[in-house]
């Protein structure tokens, strides 16, 4: 099952998506006690899936839109997204790292205001940040309430997963003493407006299949600088469930961010620490994001989530 948002004339609607085509749920006749959004949606579990399944074989012509014509918004609307950085070996490789990096998953937030959907403009802001930097990053949607989750009862708690760009203004994450010790301020550094961008859809779990098999990719403006498997992780999913279910009792429409692999803008910027030789096929950075870039995270079996950069300007200028 996939589930999208898309504008339908300036009203967000949760979509079922079906094929090359997306069913407005509400416009077939689906209960809006349900299909009201998607948090609501996850959060009914069974009922709401048999409904859905019965409504994308059900609804007529007059529901159904074409996909590719749809205006994806994000396709969720998070409170609360739980974040792990440091989460991939060949990334943890690649930079100057804090004393805890790679032993324990370093932990982060992000809310609602730091989301946007696919095509939505990431903004560049010289006021707050001169090195803005990419991320693609499988998210994990929670779908069952729990806390104290055993890693083992893990996969019950999941409802399914989608793409996030963890957009990261890298000279206030990375902090560099004098004699060369090396600290994150993680506020800041990773919480600001358009630094979750979110979609193209969720996948649920039962379609997505093994989320340590999937394989990542990152394109800025048609150039490959990111591409490993999740396999690469250092906590799995499962792990990364267990971890924060210990600070949090995880509710249905939460997200956890999974971590980054190598490729990042960071990973060559000696000033803060990197030091990365990109592989074979991938292309290293020669800078950080500007206005008119256009960034593309993939993962297979989700889809594509492209973003351009812009400039921000202040309201009424």
């Amino acid at each position: 099952m996939r589930l999208a948002n898309f504008d339908d004339d300036g009203r967000r609607r949760l979509g079922l998506v079906a094929g090359d085509e997306i069913i407005d749920p509400l416009a077939a006749g689906g209960d809006p006690s349900l299909f009201c959004d998607s948090v609501t949606f996850i959060a009914a579990g069974d009922e709401a899936r048999a409904a859905a399944d019965r409504l994308t074989r059900t609804a007529p012509a007059s529901a159904r839109r074409p996909l590719a014509g749809a205006a994806l918004l994000a396709p969720a609307l998070p409170g609360t997204i739980l974040c792990s950085g440091s989460n991939y070996r060949a990334h943890n490789a690649e930079k100057a790292n804090a004393p805890l990096s790679g032993t324990e998953p370093e932990f982060f937030l992000k809310t609602a205001d730091c989301v946007i959907g696919p095509d939505a403009a990431i903004l560049h802001d010289p006021a707050l940040t001169r090195k803005l930097d990419c991320e693609t990053e499988l998210a994990v949607v929670i779908g069952a309430p729990g806390r104290h989750i055993a890693v083992a009862d893990a996969p019950a708690h999941i409802w399914g997963y989608t793409i996030v760009n963890d957009v990261t203004a890298r000279d206030r994450q990375v902090r560099r003493s004098p004699e060369g010790f090396t600290w994150y301020e993680l506020g800041r550094g990773k919480a600001f407006d358009s630094s979750a961008p979110m979609g193209p859809v969720i996948v649920s779990a039962d379609e997505f299949g093994d989320p340590q098999a999937a394989m990542l990719r990152t394109r800025i403006n048609g150039e490959l600088r990111q591409q490993s498997s999740t396999a690469d992780m250092i906590w799995s999913c499962a792990e990364l469930v267990h971890f924060f279910s210990i600070n949090f009792t995880l509710r249905p429409g939460m997200m956890i961010l999974t971590g980054t692999p190598a490729g990042t803008a960071w990973s060559v910027d000696a000033e803060l620490g990197g030091h990365w030789t990109p592989a074979p096929g991938l292309v290293a950075a020669t800078r950080y994001c500007e206005p008119g870039d256009v960034v593309e995270s993939e993962i297979e079996g989700i889809g594509v989530l492209r973003n351009p950069v812009e400039a921000w300007t202040p309201p009424g200028a």
